[in-house]
């Protein structure tokens, strides 16, 4: 990002000054994609951020809308010069979120959204801690498990395993420090709502001078 603060100010009659990055997580099952998608229709100037992947490109992918395909020297040459605000490897496949498209939506006043996962977050929050993040819950353990069985897309053992691995990601959430806000989805609408209601809060109390600063 550069330091020149002329190449920070708005450029188009649409920028506005209350950009905000909206981080939403929640473990497999529990709709969080849902919501993301709830959250970005029901603001206008949303956008959502493409992750980088070193997973193959599908006859169904489109590059640039599900993700930004590129090889693993592409994704390390990404790393080595920090133009990424976070990432992780997933099942031997890396993705990652890029830095300079999502700091120049948020210098023109978007609600820029990402979802990740606990480590992701911890991740940008470091970087910019003015960050909003969401965390996405179910009413329950049992409706959770419920919910995996009902997608008939894995067998037993494995929905086990990641209903393991949802209850580990639940209490490392809640142990981390990193998210603002807990959101039930125990009504999808009822969670959306809660959802926009406290990013538009958010973005009306707006950032700190510091955190501006920052952008």
């Amino acid at each position: 990002m550069s330091d020149h603060p002329a190449e920070c100010e708005h450029r188009l009659p649409t920028d506005t000054a209350d950009g905000l990055l909206l981080i939403l997580s929640g473990p497999s099952g529990v709709g969080k994609t849902t919501i993301t998608r709830g959250v970005e229709r029901s603001i206008a100037d949303s956008v959502f951020s493409v992750s980088v992947t070193t997973r193959a490109q599908t006859e169904a992918d489109v590059e640039g809308v599900d993700y930004h395909f590129a090889t693993e020297a592409e994704f390390d040459s990404l790393i080595e010069r920090d133009e990424l605000l976070e990432w992780a490897s997933v099942f031997g496949k890396r993705y990652g979120t890029p830095r300079e498209w999502v700091l120049e939506q948020l210098r023109r006043g978007r609600l820029v959204i990402v979802e990740i996962d606990v480590e992701g977050a911890k991740q940008v929050k470091t970087k910019l801690p003015e960050a909003f993040a969401v965390f996405v819950l179910p009413p329950s353990e049992e409706v959770l498990l419920q919910r995996l069985q009902s997608r008939k897309r894995e067998s037993e053992e494995a929905i086990q395993r990641r209903f393991a691995e949802a209850k580990r990601e639940i209490a490392t959430a809640r142990e981390s420090g990193v998210y603002d806000l807990f959101v039930v989805n125990d009504d999808l609408e009822r969670a959306i709502g809660v959802a926009v209601e406290a990013v538009r809060a958010r973005r009306t109390s707006g950032p700190s001078a510091d955190e501006k600063r920052a952008l």
